[in-house]
């Protein structure tokens, strides 16, 4: 069973006033979850390369009532690239996403970039694979080194959070 966006939010801390980047959000369950906690003053920028994807989150958005959500075309793979500014994310949401990126070093440097000093991060990915659901077994990043990856980025390890039977969760602190 995985487990849902909220349980793992919850662990992250995610509040009413935040800012909070989804980096490859993807159909954007973490987004519209994070976009409920932060509430009103807070906001969520979901960002993600394919197009389809962003319209599919917006209208989920509009459709949820969720004003405090900006959909960002961006390339989390480039410096810049999320289109966020310097220091200005209190969370960071990486999920399912590490096993896809092809410049993993880069993508790692510019969720570090648009941390606050004191900011989190959170991975969360597969753990493992098989034929019924997950990545190709070669592309399943292990949680050492994912945290290697940002450790390098310039983040430090906090904890680690339950991500559901085929994922970790591990959160990174700038």
């Amino acid at each position: 069973m995985f487990a849902n966006p909220e349980t793992i939010l919850s662990q992250l801390n995610v509040k009413p006033g935040m800012h909070v980047a989804d980096l490859g959000a993807g159909s954007g369950f973490y987004a519209l979850a994070a976009a409920r906690l932060v509430g009103h003053k807070g906001k969520v920028y979901a960002v993600e390369v394919q197009k389809d994807l962003l319209d599919r989150v917006k209208n989920n958005a509009t459709r949820e009532n969720l004003h405090n959500l900006e959909v960002v075309w961006g390339d989390v793979e480039s410096h810049g690239g999320t289109r966020l500014r310097d220091g200005t994310m209190d969370k960071a949401i990486i999920s399912n996403t590490l096993f896809q990126i092809e410049d993993k070093e880069k993508f790692a440097r510019e969720a570090a970039r648009i941390l606050k000093s004191g900011g989190e991060a959170l991975i969360v990915d597969w753990s493992d694979s098989s034929d019924i659901s997950g990545p190709d077994p070669k592309h399943v990043v292990a949680k050492a080194d994912a945290q290697a990856l940002f450790e390098r980025a310039g983040l430090h390890f906090s904890r680690e959070i339950s991500a559901g039977s085929h994922h970790y969760g591990i959160v990174m602190v700038k």
